[in-house]
């Protein structure tokens, strides 16, 4: 485990928050509240059925002795009341949302909703779809948000680039094929994330496989669109923030190449937040880092939501969902 996320765990420590683990009765996530409750960086609720989740812990010997185990299935009223008042203009009756409340993903989120937990993490075995869809209904985006994005923290072993080693990917699991001007918005909440969650001044690149305007294509001009609108919007916003692009991920995060390439540019070559044109590349790109540089990859972690909600890929460790619980909780501390 890097130092980054160890440096997390501290933060995450220093200020205790409660996490709810709507994937209850999976093993991992079942070892990684066991994790969690060992290092005490956070309290960890387990949701779903107590007999099968106390079986799985039997069985594997994972201590799970003190973590409070909810049964949604049971339902609760006050959350379907809630819940039919927030979407009542949805047509949901009391009696569906009784009905809704008893899913775990929607449980859980009507517990970050009314404060009885801080943050919700899920999607070792659902899909992001299925994490999401609660979230925006329930919690909305938060208020100077215009969408919300994913991301995910790149830590790369024995790495001199980005932040030592640590970069932030976006949007690597959520936006298909995001407008320039969605793409500008992206770049701006990925610097806020970089600055709250690694603790250091973000520098952003727009990526393309051109550099400067060394190719001329469609794809490239929605990348130099992207640019100038982030710039503007900094501008506007009187943010201090460093973004350039559109450039290669080698120009932006190699100094030799950075020099060479975009001489004069003040993220070329130092960049720690890359933003991809679309999913396909986020997603591919992420997966490249993790499998082939051992890259430790937590997300996709959600921003521009209300209250932390964040997604797990499914082929996640309980080291990872463990990580993921830290990262929320100091999500929840900036919150």
């Amino acid at each position: 485990m890097g130092t980054f996320i160890e440096g997390l765990k501290a933060k995450a420590k220093a200020n205790m928050k409660t996490i709810v683990l709507a994937e209850g009765e999976d093993v991992r996530t079942i070892k990684a509240a066991s994790i969690v409750k060992a290092e005490g960086y956070a309290v960890n609720v387990l949701l779903g059925d107590p007999a099968k989740i106390n079986k799985i812990a039997t069985e594997e010997g994972i201590d799970i002795d003190g973590i409070e185990i909810i049964d949604p299935s049971k339902g609760n009223e006050e959350f379907a009341e809630l819940f039919a008042e927030l979407r009542k203009k949805k047509g949901v009756t009391i009696e569906q949302a009784r009905e809704t409340v008893k899913d775990p993903l929607y449980y859980g989120v009507m517990m970050v909703k009314t404060g009885k937990a801080d943050g919700m993490v899920a999607g070792a075995i659902n899909s992001s779809a299925n994490v999401i869809r609660p979230s925006l209904q329930i919690l909305k985006t938060s208020k100077d948000a215009k969408l919300v994005s994913a991301f995910f923290i790149i830590n790369v072993p024995n790495c001199d680039l980005g932040e030592k080693g640590t970069f932030i990917f976006a949007d690597s699991g959520l936006n298909q094929d995001p407008t320039a001007d969605e793409v500008s918005e992206i770049a701006l909440s990925s610097a806020a994330s970089f600055r709250a969650l690694v603790g250091a001044e973000p520098k952003v690149a727009m990526l393309s496989y051109s550099t400067y305007g060394s190719a001329s294509h469609p794809l490239v001009d929605k990348m130099q669109e992207a640019t100038r609108l982030a710039k503007e919007k900094i501008a506007e916003r009187g943010l201090d923030l460093a973004l350039d692009g559109e450039m290669q991920f080698d120009a932006a995060t190699v100094p030799s190449v950075g020099a060479s390439k975009a001489p004069g540019s003040n993220v070329a070559g130092q960049a720690n937040v890359v933003v991809f044109p679309d999913l396909n590349a986020g997603n591919i790109g992420y997966k490249i880092a993790q499998r082939l540089a051992k890259a430790e990859a937590y997300g996709p972690i959600l921003q521009g939501v209300a209250k932390p909600v964040n997604d797990l890929s499914r082929g996640c460790t309980a080291e990872d969902i463990a990580g993921v619980v830290a990262i929320t909780a100091v999500q929840a501390t900036q919150n």
